[in-house]
Parts: structure tokens; C-alpha cells; sequence
């Protein structure tokens, strides 16, 4: 009994009790689940998923410039990031004003030229290791810096976006009430909650690029938000749910990369993929219930 218990220890709780680097990771990972994962289950609300995944290729290139004048400085990638975020989103939300392509066909256009643009100038000035890790991210390597920017970008949005509660619920759900409601001031607010909304998107997927890198900071975003879709009907649960099942991957992941030496982003997604796949099958409004409660034919 007692080399069971001793054998469960050491899998699960002795690489975070004895490893400093795996205390910071675990940390900076459920600040991210905390804060990412609510805003994905907006996202999807919104029917901007897709959303996220742009957003998360369009601030490569102003990490990349960041990288080339600074290189690995945190600060100044994270800058550059989130400024090249909300230029791809103004840029976008101009071309679908100005011409006939709808927001979702120019945003698409925007980030694929953002993505290309972004690899070439961190190809050009430092190695490949250096793109290997801007892109998919080292949550195991994640010193003091990044886990107070993290934390802090955790703390804000947190902050934010239960300021914004109300006002994004309405816009969400019922935007001609809300626009009833606010009267000739709606159009100026709404621009404001939308705005400040795809803000905090934009930094939390900055924040993410230091754990999982640019490519999978959108997936404890918006894998754990659409799970959570099908479990719960009301909108406070599934905040709650989409940030346990990330908190749930994070932990899983960063145990699964300690353990079999694995790349620790893409494990952590990889981890959220497998929570999701248990949800289509299993969740109230999965395969399975879906299956049992069609009525049987009587032969």
C-alpha cells in the first residue's frame, strides 16, 4: 500500500515539489486556464472562434520585431505582440468597412501575410531553436519574467472582464436590448466593449506565446471553451467548466512533457484535444447521451 501511495506521489506531486522550473510552469499554465479560457467561451458565444486563431498568428510578426531589436527580451516581444495584434484587427475591421470582403474573409487574408512575415524575419536573424520556441512555446522554461507577466496579464483580465460581464452578456445575447437600453450612446459603448474585449484576447494570447508559443496559446483558449459548450447550458458554468478542463490539461500536460520528454505546448493542447474528444462523447449533449435517448423501435 505504501509503495503504491509512494509511486503515486512521485508521478504526480514529486516533479512539482522538487523541481523549481515545474512550480513556475504549473503556476503560469492555471493563471493562463483562469483568464484565457472564460474569454474563448465568449468568443464562441460571439461565433468568433475563428477569432482567436488569427489573433494568435497576428502577433508573431510583432514579436519577431521585438526578437530583432532586442532578442529573447521578454518585454519587448510581448510589446510588440500585442501591438501587432490590434493593428491586424484595425486593419482588418478597416478592409471589411472600406470594401466588400466581410471582417472574418479580410482578417483571414491579414494574419496568413502576418504569419509569413513573422517566421521570415525570426528566420533571418536568429536560429531555428529561436523559432522552434516563439512559436510552440516552453512552459517548463518559463523564468521570473514571464511568470509575473502571466500573472499580471491573469490578474488584469480577470479584473476586466468581470467589469465587462454585463455589458458583453448583453451584446451577446440580446444586442437590440442593449441597444434599446443604452439609446443614442450605443454605438460609442458598444465599440468600447468590443474593443476592450478583443484587448484582452490580444494580450492573453501574448501572455500564452511564453508557455506554449504563438501557434498554441489559442488552444487552452478555445479548447476548453467549446467543450464546455456541451455540458452546460448557462454561461457561468461554462466559465467555470471551460477554466477547469484547463487547468485540468495543464496540469496533465506538464506531467505527461516532464515524464516522457515531450514538447511541453503542444502536450498541454494535446491534453485539451483528449478532454474535448471525452466531451463529444460523453457530455449531455454528446454522441453517447444523444444515442441513448432516441426512442427505440418496437419490432
Amino acid at each position: 500500500m505504501m509503495a503504491w501511495y509512494q509511486t503515486l506521489w512521485d508521478v504526480s506531486v514529486g516533479p512539482f515539489a522538487e523541481f523549481a522550473f515545474m512550480r513556475r510552469a504549473l503556476v503560469a499554465t492555471l493563471a493562463l486556464a483562469i483568464s484565457a479560457a472564460p474569454l474563448g467561451v465568449f468568443l464562441t458565444l460571439r461565433r468568433m472562434s475563428l477569432l482567436g486563431d488569427a489573433l494568435s498568428h497576428a502577433v508573431l510578426p510583432g514579436v519577431a520585431v521585438g526578437f530583432m531589436l532586442f532578442g529573447l527580451s521578454l518585454p519587448a516581444m510581448a510589446l510588440g505582440g500585442v501591438l501587432a495584434g490590434l493593428a491586424v484587427a484595425a486593419i482588418a475591421g478597416v478592409v471589411s468597412r472600406a470594401t466588400r470582403l466581410k471582417e472574418d474573409a479580410s482578417l483571414a487574408a491579414i494574419y496568413l501575410v502576418a504569419l509569413a512575415l513573422g517566421v521570415t524575419l525570426i528566420s533571418r536573424q536568429g536560429s531555428q531553436l529561436d523559432l522552434l520556441r516563439i512559436l510552440f512555446g516552453s512552459a517548463l522554461g518559463v523564468d521570473a519574467a514571464g511568470l509575473l507577466l502571466v500573472a499580471g496579464v491573469a490578474s488584469v483580465s480577470v479584473i476586466a472582464l468581470a467589469a465587462l460581464y454585463r455589458g458583453l452578456v448583453l451584446e451577446t445575447f440580446d444586442p437590440v436590448f442593449l441597444a434599446a437600453s443604452a439609446g443614442r450612446g450605443w454605438s460609442r459603448r458598444g465599440w468600447i466593449w468590443q474593443q476592450s474585449f478583443l484587448m484582452l484576447v490580444v494580450i492573453n494570447l501574448v501572455a500564452g506565446f511564453q508557455t506554449l508559443g504563438t501557434l498554441m496559446a489559442v488552444g487552452l483558449m478555445m479548447l476548453p471553451a467549446v467543450s464546455s459548450r456541451l455540458w452546460h447550458d448557462s454561461l457561468s458554468a461554462q466559465l467555470l467548466n471551460a477554466s477547469a478542463q484547463a487547468a485540468l490539461a495543464g496540469v496533465a500536460g506538464l506531467l505527461l512533457s516532464y515524464h516522457l520528454d515531450t514538447p511541453s505546448g503542444p502536450t498541454i493542447i494535446g491534453c485539451a484535444g483528449v478532454l474535448y474528444g471525452l466531451s463529444l462523447l460523453l457530455s449531455p449533449g454528446g454522441w453517447l447521451p444523444t444515442v441513448l435517448k432516441r426512442p427505440h423501435r418496437v419490432g
